[in-house]
C-alpha cells in the first residue's frame, strides 16, 4: 500500500541546516512530506517514497526551503516605547541625563505596569506580525520590565497569550533579575531576595516560564546574585540563560565552550547604541562555541522587529559566514532555547515548520536589506 502524508512540497530545494558548518545540508532536487504537524521526510526526490500520496501536493517551482526562523532573545511584551529618548540622544542628551528625568528602564517598568495584559498583548502583536511575516515559527518572549510579582507575571502571561492568538511557538523566560525596580532604592541583595523567594516560586507555580534568565554586568547584578537567582531557578526545575558580557569582558568564552552554551548575539543592539567592541567571533570559532543570532526587539537598545536584517547585520558588522546567519536563525536558535530536538533543522520527526523563499541561493537571505523574500510560511504543517 502506497505511503500516504497530509501534504507534499516537490520541486524544491533545501537547506536542511543539519550536520555541522560551514555545510548547510543542501538538497538541490528535494522533498518534505508532513503528517500530523510533523515532518515524515525531507530529503533528495530520488530518496521518496514511489507512490507516495498526498492530501495536498505543493509545487515549489524550485524555490528554496529553510527551517522556519527561530527568533531566541526577544522582549517583545512591554508598554509604551522610547522613541522621545532616541530623539533627545541624537540631540546630545546622555544616559544619565535621559534617567534622571524618568526616561530609561524605569520609563518602560513605569508603562508596563500600568498596562493591562491585553493592552500588553495588543502592543505586542503587531512585533510579533513582522517577525512572522520573515518567516519566524518559534520566538522567545523575557519579562523583565514588571520588577514586581504581579506585573513579572502578566507580561509572562500576556507573552503566552500572543502565542495563542498567532500560529507560532512561544518561548517565555522569565527576567525578573533584569534591573533594580525605583522603590529598592538602590539595595540589589534585598531585590534579589525578592525575586528569589517571591517571584520565582510564584512564576513556576503558575508555569508561566520555560526558562529563568539573569543580568549580570556592572550596571546590573553581580555575579554572586546572579548565582543565588539560578539556584533558586533550578531548585524550581527551571532551565537558565544568562545575559553577559555585554559591557565587559566576564571571561565567558571558554566558560560556555566548556559548558556547551550557545552564544546569543544581538546584532540590533550593537547597532542601535554604536557600540564599538564587537562580540568575540573567532574565539567562539576557535573554541567550537555555537552562535545564534536574534532580534533582541526591546524598546531600549534595539527596537528591532526584522530576523532578515539582523542576519544582514551579523554579516556585516560581526563578519559571521552566511552559514553561520542561516544556522544561527534556525538549528542554534533552537539549541539556545532548547528545542532542537523538536525543530530548527529539516528532519523527519520534527515539527513541520518551514519558510519557502523566492530566492537563487540561501546568500540571498543575509545579503538583501530591507527586502522580504518570502513566498510561504509554513508552522506544523500548515
Amino acid at each position: 500500500m502506497a505511503e500516504r502524508f497530509d501534504r507534499i512540497w516537490h520541486n524544491a530545494r533545501l537547506a536542511t541546516v543539519r550536520g555541522d558548518l560551514p555545510e548547510l545540508g543542501v538538497i538541490e532536487r528535494g522533498v518534505i512530506a508532513a503528517r500530523d504537524g510533523r515532518i515524515a521526510f525531507a530529503g533528495a526526490r530520488s530518496d521518496f517514497p514511489s507512490g507516495a500520496d498526498a492530501a495536498e501536493r505543493i509545487d515549489c517551482a524550485g524555490r528554496w526551503i529553510t527551517p522556519g526562523l527561530v527568533d531566541c532573545h526577544t522582549h517583545l511584551v512591554f508598554g509604551g516605547n522610547r522613541a522621545h529618548e532616541f530623539e533627545l540622544r541624537l540631540q546630545g542628551a546622555s544616559y544619565e541625563e535621559i534617567a534622571r528625568a524618568g526616561g530609561g528602564i524605569v520609563s518602560t517598568v513605569a508603562a508596563t505596569r500600568a498596562s493591562s495584559e491585553a493592552e500588553l498583548v495588543a502592543s505586542a502583536l503587531p512585533r510579533l506580525d513582522a517577525l512572522i511575516g520573515e518567516g519566524v515559527t518559534t520566538v522567545e518572549i523575557k519579562s523583565g520590565y514588571g520588577l514586581n510579582t504581579e506585573t513579572e507575571m502578566r507580561q509572562l502571561s500576556a507573552a503566552r497569550a500572543v502565542g495563542r492568538n498567532r500560529p507560532v511557538s512561544i518561548r517565555t523566560t522569565f527576567l525578573g533579575a533584569h534591573a533594580l525596580p525605583p522603590e529598592a532604592d538602590g539595595d540589589k541583595d534585598r531585590y534579589i531576595d525578592l525575586v528569589c523567594r517571591a517571584m520565582l516560586p510564584a512564576v513556576a507555580q503558575a508555569g508561566l516560564a520555560d526558562a529563568v534568565d539573569a543580568f549580570m554586568e556592572g550596571i546590573a547584578f553581580s555575579g554572586d546574585q546572579t548565582a543565588r537567582v539560578f539556584g533558586a531557578a533550578k531548585a524550581l526545575g527551571l532551565p537558565i540563560k544568562l545575559h553577559a558580557d555585554q559591557l565587559s569582558n566576564l571571561g565567558g568564552v571558554a566558560a560556555m565552550a566548556r559548558a556547551g552554551t550557545v552564544a546569543v548575539l544581538l546584532p540590533g543592539a550593537f547597532y542601535f547604541i554604536r557600540e564599538t567592541t564587537k562580540p568575540p567571533v573567532e574565539l567562539f570559532r576557535a573554541h567550537g562555541v555555537n552562535m545564534a543570532l536574534a532580534t533582541d526587539c526591546n524598546p531600549g537598545s534595539s527596537p528591532l522587529t526584522s530576523l532578515l536584517l539582523a542576519m544582514n547585520m551579523g554579516a556585516t558588522l560581526f563578519r559571521m559566514t552566511v552559514a553561520e546567519c542561516l544556522a544561527g536563525v534556525t538549528r542554534e536558535g533552537a539549541r539556545a532555547l532548547g528545542v532542537l530536538g523538536e525543530t530548527g533543522t529539516l528532519e523527519a520527526g520534527k515539527w513541520c515548520d518551514l519558510a519557502i523563499w523566492d530566492i537563487d541561493r540561501p546568500a540571498e537571505l543575509a545579503y538583501r536589506i530591507g527586502f522580504n523574500a518570502l513566498h510561504r510560511r509554513v508552522w506544523r504543517g500548515q
